[in-house]
């Protein structure tokens, strides 16, 4: 896979392998990959009863839309761009304007990794010591990030 800067402010993904496009596409399983959506987790965060119910009844299905929204875009930008893959040009763009969008998305998909398979500072999540599914989900981890840190260095 090849990322590259665009001039307008954005950044290209270029797939080339089905390797490529499975990460991609993890995205979105990955962020939906919890028995409880982020959305929900968050509101279990708040701990004062007065506000908890609110947050509930009030934030907490908006930031499920919001989350959903993000993931939705981020989806059919991949599967937009894979319809034209035997085109052997089938790039994604992020741009400016879906930065913000594409960030948040493979935010999800991090904390839904790490709540799931709780990487931190466990000796066990030495890469030596991963079972298979537990090391694939790390690299999709580490390249979540890294893709955040370009979005960060040029779109946003």
């Amino acid at each position: 896979m090849k990322i590259a800067p665009t001039i307008e402010g954005g950044l290209r993904i270029d797939p080339e392998t089905e390797e490529d496009w499975h990460i991609l596409r993890a995205i979105a399983l990955d962020a939906n990959g919890c028995e409880i959506d982020l959305a929900d987790r968050l509101g279990g965060l708040i701990t004062d009863e007065k506000i908890s119910e609110d947050w509930q009844d009030i934030v907490v299905p908006d930031l499920r839309e919001s989350f959903s929204d993000d993931l939705h875009y981020i989806y059919a930008a991949i599967e937009t761009a894979a319809a034209f893959q035997d085109a052997k040009e089938s790039p994604i763009w992020i741009t400016r304007e879906d930065a913000f969008t594409w960030y948040s998305g493979l935010n999800q998909a991090r904390l839904a990794l790490e709540d799931k398979y709780k990487f931190g500072p466990d000796p066990e999540s030495d890469p030596a010591n991963l079972t298979p599914i537990r090391h694939e989900a790390l690299l999709r981890n580490h390249f979540y990030c890294a893709l955040q840190s370009f979005i960060l260095q040029h779109s946003l």
